[in-house]
């Protein structure tokens, strides 16, 4: 008698993380452990989130943050959950974090390991407070300088250096979505048992979708193109049906929703005016994780000209535009974008 597979709803992180270990010769075990810390902090801000309408951790702190704005309760207790969860383990030389404007060091009195961590610890908190759903976005770098401590330069890496990217949607449950290069592949979290089980293994991305997901209300500071391009997908083309706007406002659950249905997620430069584009998204905590899971997954991620993971950056908190989603969608706006200046996006 064969013995039968192993059902998806048994199938731990865990698991998943020692299997793909023994696929990497002379592997240490770092990036396992690494991988298992940061679960724990995930599963710690789900519940903290989960029991936001039954404590106090909802609204502002009076503070703003590097980008000059206001910081939720929420923000700060993902941040600091992240950071305390990962700081002893012996895997980091260093983390950053879209809250900090600065590096995070290791604390002396801890190890130091090869892999730096960068984080968003909760994109999307600005909806934290009417229940919609939020999230945690991280990617992974090999440590490049020398010495036991990280600098910033390791934090300056194109997204083709990533080890590994992912995020995680708290949403009607907790999902983590993360690739290590071999593929994207989804775990719920089961809070009967605490475990997250793998349920979307190998996970792609339609070729095309049949939604779009913009803010709108920015209509009058995108170029004449971009305006033509958006309405574009608001008329029918050769008899199909034209695109229906999703737009939660939430980059993880917008993102999460188009990379399982497919579509495209634009937050574009203000091409009106190349010398002040006010992109928004960060290049570090937000574009190049999404990006590496995206083309894992078969799509694309662009600023309309050129590819994110390609981007050398120059600062921890730079901003760039971020076009993600289906391949052919976002080769369509690449496309009409064609003639138009490149702006200046290295802010």
């Amino acid at each position: 008698m064969t013995e039968s597979p192993m059902s998806q709803s048994t199938y731990t992180i865990g698991r998943h993380l020692m299997e793909q270990q023994k696929s990497f010769a002379g592997s240490t075990g770092h990036f396992t452990s690494l991988m298992w810390d940061l679960t724990i902090a995930f599963k710690v801000i789900s519940t903290e989130v989960n029991k936001a309408g039954l404590v106090d951790v909802l609204g502002l702190t009076g503070e703003t943050n590097v980008h000059g704005e206001g910081v939720k309760k929420l923000d700060i207790f993902a941040h600091d959950t992240i950071f305390k969860c990962m700081d002893h383990g012996g895997h980091l030389c260093l983390m950053a974090s879209e809250e900090s404007p600065d590096i995070l060091p290791i604390p002396a009195k801890f190890e130091k390991g090869e892999y730096i961590l960068l984080f968003d610890p909760l994109d999307g908190s600005s909806n934290i407070d009417v229940n919609v759903s939020v999230g945690s976005i991280f990617s992974i770098l090999r440590k490049k300088s020398e010495g036991p401590d990280g600098r910033l330069e390791d934090c300056l890496q194109p997204g083709t250096e990533q080890v590994a990217a992912g995020y995680v949607v708290y949403g009607s449950s907790t999902m983590l979505v993360y690739t290590s290069g071999e593929g994207v592949h989804g775990f719920t979290l089961d809070p009967s048992i605490g475990e997250f089980l793998l349920s979307h293994p190998n996970m792609k991305i339609p070729e095309r979708g049949s939604v779009y997901s913009i803010n709108e209300g920015n209509h009058d500071h995108w170029d004449e193109r971009t305006q033509e391009y958006i309405q574009s997908l608001k008329n029918s083309r050769d008899g199909n049906k034209p695109y229906s706007l999703r737009y939660i406002g939430s980059l993880v659950a917008d993102f999460h929703r188009n990379l399982l249905q497919g579509g495209i997620f634009l937050y574009p430069a203000n091409y009106q005016d190349p010398d002040n584009p006010r992109p928004k998204l960060r290049l570090l905590y937000e574009a190049n994780p999404l990006a590496f899971i995206v083309e894992q997954a078969g799509g694309q991620a662009s600023t309309g000209h050129e590819r994110i993971m390609e981007i050398q950056p120059t600062s921890l908190h730079q901003k760039i535009p971020l076009i993600i989603g289906s391949g052919k969608d976002v080769e369509a706006y690449e496309t009409s974008l064609q003639g138009v200046i490149t702006p200046n996006t290295s802010q």
